[in-house]
């Protein structure tokens, strides 16, 4: 795979008007400190669009905001869809902003995927296909945003899908385990389960809920984490190296150690390197 991904499927809060902060909801649990509806400014976002307390979200209480991920979406929807005009000046425009970011956060995580799909050699079969949605999907994020409120996100995603499960199935198909546990599949309740050490080289992990999980030591190179559930699974010393469609919010609401190997687009989120310190 490609050591990294574009810039511009990456969140670049520097030239987002704190969409994520005002656009989507939250409610007070162990991801949030406090109630917020959407539409509605985070009591942290400052008048920059910086949030007060960004080195410090976990200790404060949001652990959810700590693993969000954008994947670029906020400034292609500054920057791009609405020309740089922003919320607090352009008030006119705000309400269709804060309708058309989780909309294009959904394409661009498409495009994430896609552009992984694109680094495997498995998938090389289908590589034509995977280009030709790639520029689609692409096209969509740069259409005016009556256009994009408008898109039916559910059948494009649907046909990245079909496409991202073949690809799935490809490179699963090399992969070689042993005795891998029988309730491991797409969409198993594995919260908390005690997986440490286990082999689950290719597991289809899709949608697959491993809240608290023990992963400790378990090899899942191969395996497919399309909607995982990874919060709090304790990952250390877990091999994933490999494994296809993690996402860098799924690691961050993860817990790992100096032992964990990522797959080279991510990175060690900063709380692990606080508990390592």
């Amino acid at each position: 795979m490609n050591d990294m991904m574009p810039n511009d499927l990456r969140a670049d809060c520097s030239n987002c008007f704190g969409l994520c902060c005002v656009a989507l909801p939250y409610a007070k649990s162990a991801d949030f400190a406090f109630d917020k509806d959407g539409g509605t400014p985070c009591r942290n976002l400052q008048s920059n669009f910086h949030c007060a307390i960004h080195q410090d979200l976990r200790e404060k209480g949001f652990r959810g905001c700590a693993a969000y991920e954008c994947f670029g979406a906020g400034q292609k929807v500054s920057q791009v869809t609405f020309e740089g005009h922003d919320w607090r000046h352009d008030t006119s425009s705000a309400n269709e902003m804060f309708a058309v970011f989780p909309i294009m956060q959904q394409l661009h995580e498409m495009l994430w995927y896609i552009k992984e799909a694109l680094s495997i050699d498995a998938a090389q079969s289908i590589h034509r296909d995977l280009v030709a949605v790639f520029e689609e999907t692409e096209n969509l994020t740069r259409q005016s945003k009556e256009s994009i409120l408008n898109l039916d996100v559910h059948e494009h995603r649907a046909k990245v899908n079909d496409l991202l499960l073949r690809t799935s199935e490809l490179v699963r198909a090399k992969a070689v385990h042993k005795n891998r546990p029988k309730k491991i599949g797409r969409g198993s309740s594995l919260i908390g389960a005690k997986l440490k050490g286990a082999d689950l080289r290719g597991a289809n992990l899709r949608g697959a809920l491993l809240i608290a999980a023990d992963l400790r030591n378990c090899d899942v190179r191969m395996a497919d984490f399309i909607g995982a559930d990874l919060r709090d699974a304790d990952l250390s010393g877990a091999n994933l190296t490999g494994s296809i469609f993690l996402t860098q919010a799924q690691v961050n609401a993860a817990k790992g150690d100096i032992h964990t190997k990522l797959p080279p687009s991510l990175r060690i989120p900063d709380h692990w390197k606080k508990v390592l310190s």
